[in-house]
């Protein structure tokens, strides 16, 4: 799967379906998204790792794909993977001393996250004859684990340990929060979620999470459909 002038093509490793990785953002909506534009069928899989934000996002996950039509859509599958061992009182867990707005995005780095993320969805992938996992990674990612040289090395490793060939495809990796909405600005963008300290199921509004959402909605000038609680 490889990414051309905004569309996703197909090879042959496809085909029987692809796992998505999403989690209740707006970059996994447009990802589902681009990903129906294929006519593949779409195994959404969400990674639950017991971190402060999930009851919240996996509401508006369960959400906005109940609002997606099912054809090529299958149900989602929740992986349990409790981090609290490897993480510890990290503030991810304990959802104390968050990121604020003004933090840098290095402040949000999850040790090993992507690591965690693509071996459980590949195995889980293979169990189920599929070989290429998709992610809605963007541009500007600062994070290692996400760049291309990365995501190469470990599908190569993922290969060696599955005994099969393994495709990491991130169709998105050229684009921007805001040219996602502008390119779906009649989507259901206000069922997203993205927030590392909600209160209840809505945006905190003082995250670094919540900040660039702000940005992104006001790079296009559009309205924010986002309900903050401040």
């Amino acid at each position: 799967m490889t990414f051309r002038g905004g569309f996703v093509t197909l090879d042959t490793m496809s085909r029987g379906g692809v796992v998505a990785l999403v989690s209740g953002g707006l970059d996994s909506w447009c990802l589902v998204q681009t990903l129906r534009k294929t006519r593949v069928a779409i195994h959404p899989v969400y990674v639950r790792c017991g971190l402060a934000w999930e009851p919240a996002e996996l509401f508006w996950l369960r959400e906005w794909l109940a609002k997606l039509p099912r054809a090529g859509l299958r149900a989602l599958k929740v992986l349990h993977v409790p981090v609290h061992g490897l993480y510890g009182r990290h503030w991810s867990v304990t959802g104390r001393d968050v990121p604020a707005s003004d933090s840098r995005d290095a402040a949000v780095y999850l040790p090993g996250r992507n690591v965690l993320l693509l071996a459980h969805a590949a195995v889980y992938g293979i169990q189920q004859g599929l070989s290429t996992i998709a992610l809605g990674t963007l541009a500007g990612n600062p994070f290692q684990d996400a760049a291309p040289e990365f995501l190469h090395s470990f599908a190569a490793c993922l290969k060696q340990a599955l005994s099969r060939p393994v495709r990491i495809a991130t169709p998105l990796r050229r684009l921007t929060k805001a040219r996602l909405i502008a390119a779906w600005p009649k989507g259901p963008l206000h069922l997203t979620f993205s927030c590392l300290s909600p209160s209840g199921n809505r945006h905190c509004g003082r995250c670094n999470k919540c900040a660039a959402r702000r940005r992104a909605f006001q790079d296009v000038a559009g309205p924010d459909p986002t309900r903050y609680a401040e």
